[in-house]
C-alpha cells in the first residue's frame, strides 16, 4: 500500500504518468529510490477525513524524506486555496467532500482523489520494499496549520527529531502512569490496550498523540468518521472493549451529559486523557463516577502546535488534590513565566508561560521574522499563554489576551474582524469570547454599520461562512452604530465590550 502512494509522489514530482512505474519486481527497489531523491523536501498535502488512507499516506511521505502537509478539513474554499498557496505543494490528496470545495480552482499541483483512486493504488505493488533513505533529526517532516495573530493560519513545522522525542516522552508518560499506579492495576488483566480516537489527524494530538504513538507502541486503534456523536463512541467502546480514550474539547461533556450514558458498559475504560480546553473540578468528578476503572488514570494535559502537541500533564491522585493545574512540565521540557521584558519570575507569579525542548517546533513555513518572534535564544518557545508555576506545576490562568478557545480550536479575532470588514455594510468589526459551558467559549462579533447600511446578523453570518470554517462564525452578534471604543493609540479596548462600559479614549 506504502509503495502505490510512493509512486504516485514520484510521478507527480516528475511530471510522468504512473503507468511508468509499472516496472518488474527486481527493478521496483531502484526506482523507489529514484522517487525518493526527487520529493525529498516536496510538501504532500493531505485533505481528508479521517480515514486509513489519510496514516498511510503520512507515512508515505515521511518515508521518502518528503513534508507531510495536513490542511484543516474544516476549511472552507478560500481557506484551502490560500493552504495551497502557503504550503505549494506537489501532490495533493483528499477526499471527495473536500475536493468538490475547491472545484473549479486552478490547483498548484496534480490531486488524487481518494474515493476514486485508492482502491486501484492498494494492488499496484504488493511486493516492492521501501526504498532506503537516510533522513536527519532535523529534517521537515510534518507541517500542521496553527491560528496566528496576523489573521492568517501559519504552518508549524515539526521535525523528525520533534516526532521522535514525542514519542518517547508519551511511552515516559506512559509507563510512569502504570508504576504510580501498579498496585491499582488489575482491573485491566487480560484486556489488549485500544485506544478510541475522534481527533482529526491534521491536529497534533491526533496525528502524533494518536497517530504515531499509538502505532509505535502496538497499540490497536478504533477510528470515528464524520461528526462527533456521543451513541457512536458509547457503542464502540462497548463493543471494541476500549481501554484508552482521548476526548478533546466538548466531546466528553456531550458524552457525559448523553441520557443512554448507562446503558452501555464503559468497565473496560482504564485511562482518560483530555486537554485543549478547560476541564473543572465538576467534569472530573463526573468523568470518575461514570468510569469508575479510570479514576486512577485520568489525566489533564497541556501542549500547543508549536510544541508539537506536549508540554506538561497531571494525572491520578495529583490531579485529585490540584485539579485546576495542567501538570509539571514532562522530561526534557524546561519550563519558565516571564515578564514582558523576558526576565524569568518567581513562583506564584503570572506571565507568559515559555519552554525550551526537543519537543519545540523547527519554525513557521517560511515566516522567519514570526519565527523569530516566538522562538527566542536558546530556542525558548513563547506560547502566548498566561500562567504560572506553583511547587513546580503549571497553571494556566488565560490564553494569548485576545484568543478564543472554542471546544479546544484555538480562533483569533483578527481573521474574524477582517472577514466582516470586508462586507460592504460594515465599518468596523471586534470580535471577543462569550463564556459557553459546554464549548469552554462561544464567537460574538461587535460591528459597527456603515451609515446608511442595513445589514442583518443573519446576512453576515452566512458572508463569514463562506469564506471561514464553520467554527469562526459568530453565533452572537451586537450590531451598533456608535464606533468602537479605542485607547489612545487607536487600539479596540475588548475589555470593554466584555464588560459593557464605555471608553474616556474614543477618536471623535
Amino acid at each position: 500500500a506504502l509503495w502505490a502512494v510512493l509512486a504516485a509522489f514520484g510521478s507527480a514530482t516528475q511530471d510522468v504518468a504512473i503507468d511508468a512505474y509499472r516496472v518488474e519486481a527486481e527493478a521496483k527497489h531502484r526506482q523507489g529510490a529514484m522517487a525518493a531523491t526527487y520529493v525529498t523536501g516536496y510538501r504532500v498535502a493531505i485533505l481528508a477525513a479521517n480515514c486509513p488512507e489519510w496514516i498511510v499516506c503520512f507515512w508515505a511521505a515521511l518515508s521518502l524524506g518528503a513534508i507531510a502537509t495536513g490542511l484543516n478539513g474544516w476549511w472552507v474554499r478560500d481557506e484551502i486555496m490560500y493552504g495551497l498557496g502557503d504550503s505549494e505543494p506537489k501532490l495533493l490528496i483528499g477526499d471527495r467532500k473536500r475536493l468538490d470545495r475547491i472545484e473549479g480552482e486552478k490547483l498548484p499541483c496534480p490531486t488524487i482523489e481518494i474515493e476514486s483512486a485508492f482502491p486501484e493504488l492498494w494492488q499496484r505493488y504488493p511486493e516492492a520494499e521501501l526504498p532506503a533513505l537516510e533522513i536527519a533529526e532535523d529534517d521537515a517532516a510534518t507541517i500542521l496549520y496553527t491560528s496566528g495573530t496576523t489573521g492568517r493560519p501559519k504552518g508549524a513545522v515539526s521535525t523528525h527529531g520533534n516526532i521522535v522525542a514525542m514519542t518517547q516522552v508519551q511511552m515516559f508518560h506512559g509507563i510512569r502512569a502504570l508504576m504510580w499506579n501498579s498496585d491499582k492495576a488489575a482491573h485491566g488483566a487480560g484486556l489488549a490496550s485500544t485506544m478510541l480516537c475522534n481527533t482529526p489527524l491534521f491536529h497534533v494530538s491526533g496525528l502524533f498523540a494518536a497517530g504515531v504513538t499509538m502505532l509505535a507502541g502496538g497499540v490497536k486503534t478504533v477510528w470515528t468518521r464524520g461528526r462527533f456523536d456521543p451513541v457512536k463512541v458509547l457503542e464502540l467502546i462497548q463493543a471494541e472493549k476500549v481501554t484508552n480514550w482521548g476526548p478533546m474539547g466538548t466531546m466528553l461533556h456531550r458524552t457525559l451529559n448523553h441520557p443512554d450514558l448507562d446503558r452501555y458498559d464503559l468497565s473496560t475504560i482504564q485511562n482518560l486523557g483530555t486537554g485543549g480546553a478547560p476541564l473543572s473540578p465538576g467534569l472530573q468528578a463526573r468523568m470518575r463516577e461514570a468510569f469508575p476503572n479510570a479514576r486512577d488514570y485520568i489525566s489533564v494535559g497541556y501542549g500547543l502546535t508549536e510544541s508539537t502537541a506536549l508540554a506538561s500533564t497531571i494525572f491520578g491522585e495529583d490531579l485529585e488534590k490540584h485539579p485546576d493545574s495542567v501538570g509539571r512540565p514532562l522530561p526534557t521540557v524546561a519550563g519558565e513565566i516571564r515578564d514582558g521584558r523576558g526576565r524569568a519570575l518567581p513562583e506564584g507569579e503570572e506571565g507568559e508561560i515559555c519552554m525550551r525542548s526537543p519537543l519545540v517546533m523547527k519554525e513557521y513555513w517560511r515566516r522567519p521574522e514570526e519565527t523569530a518572534e516566538i522562538i527566542g535564544p536558546g530556542r525558548w518557545l513563547r506560547t502566548g499563554d498566561i500562567g504560572r508555576l506553583d511547587d513546580g506545576r503549571l497553571y494556566i490562568a488565560t490564553r494569548n489576551r485576545d484568543m478564543i478557545l472554542r471546544s479546544a480550536e484555538n480562533i483569533y479575532p483578527v481573521e474574524i474582524e477582517q472577514c466582516l470588514e470586508a462586507h460592504p455594510a460594515v465599518d468596523e468589526a471586534a470580535v471577543i469570547g462569550v463564556d459557553h459551558e459546554e464549548l469552554g467559549q462561544e464567537v460574538k462579533a461587535v460591528v459597527v454599520l456603515a451609515e446608511g447600511a442595513g445589514a442583518t446578523a443573519e446576512e453576515l453570518g452566512a458572508w463569514t461562512a463562506e469564506r471561514l470554517a464553520y467554527y469562526k462564525v459568530p453565533a452572537h452578534w451586537d450590531l451598533r452604530k456608535e464606533r468602537l471604543p479605542r485607547n489612545a493609540t487607536g487600539k479596540v479596548l475588548k475589555k470593554l465590550l466584555e464588560e459593557g462600559g464605555q471608553s474616556a479614549f474614543i477618536d471623535d
